[in-house]
C-alpha cells in the first residue's frame, strides 16, 4: 500500500520542480505553463469546497509531462481547494510500477487524491485520443515524424482534453463543450 501523505510531503510544487530542472525540455514547461489558460468551464465543474490534491509522476524530460502537467498546475492554483505535487518517476519507481501503460513506465501520471490522501482515480500518461493515435502508429513511424505530430495535437489541443480527463479521474463530471 503506497503511503500518498509521505509521497505528498516529499514532492514538489510545479514551480520548485521547474526551479530545479535541468533538462533539455525546462524551457518548454514554463512556457507551456505562461501560455497555459484554464477555461470557465474547468473551474465551474468542480463544486465549492471541493478538495483535490494531484500527485504527478514525472521527470523533466518527458516531452508529455512538459505538455500536460504545466496545465494542470495552472488548474491546481485556479480551483480553489486544488493542490499539486511532482514526485520524480526515476526516485519512486515502487510508485511507478502501481501506475504501468501497458506494462511500461511512461509519464506523466496524475493520480487524485482526497483530503485523506486517498486515491480517487488517475491519469495518463496523455490525452485518450492522443495515446491511441500514438499506439497506432509507433509501429510504423519513425520518431521523427512521431513526436512532431504529437506536439501539434498538444499545441492544437491547448491543454482542454486533458483538463477534462484530469477533472473526470479526480471525480468530476465535466460537460463536453462545443
Amino acid at each position: 500500500m503506497l503511503d500518498f501523505k509521505k509521497l505528498w510531503e516529499n514532492g514538489l510544487t510545479f514551480h520548485a520542480f521547474v526551479a530545479s530542472c535541468k533538462a533539455e525540455h525546462c524551457g518548454l514547461w514554463q512556457g507551456v505553463y505562461n501560455l497555459a489558460r484554464v477555461p470557465a468551464w474547468a473551474r465551474e465543474s468542480v463544486p465549492q469546497g471541493s478538495l483535490r490534491k494531484l500527485l504527478v509522476i514525472a521527470e523533466a524530460w518527458c516531452g508529455d509531462a512538459s505538455n500536460t502537467v504545466p496545465i494542470v498546475a495552472k488548474l491546481a492554483e485556479s480551483v480553489p481547494g486544488f493542490d499539486l505535487r511532482i514526485i520524480l518517476r526515476d526516485a519512486n519507481p515502487d510508485v511507478m510500477n502501481q501506475y504501468l501503460t501497458n506494462g511500461s513506465r511512461s509519464i506523466p501520471i496524475v493520480i487524485a487524491l482526497d483530503e485523506n490522501f486517498r486515491e480517487i482515480g488517475h491519469w495518463g500518461p496523455r490525452p485518450s485520443e492522443l495515446q491511441s493515435w500514438v499506439m497506432a502508429n509507433r509501429g510504423t513511424m519513425p520518431k521523427t515524424e512521431l513526436y512532431p505530430q504529437v506536439r501539434k495535437w498538444y499545441a492544437r489541443d491547448r491543454g482542454e482534453t486533458t483538463l477534462r480527463e484530469v477533472l473526470s479521474a479526480a471525480g468530476f463530471s465535466v460537460a463536453k463543450v462545443a
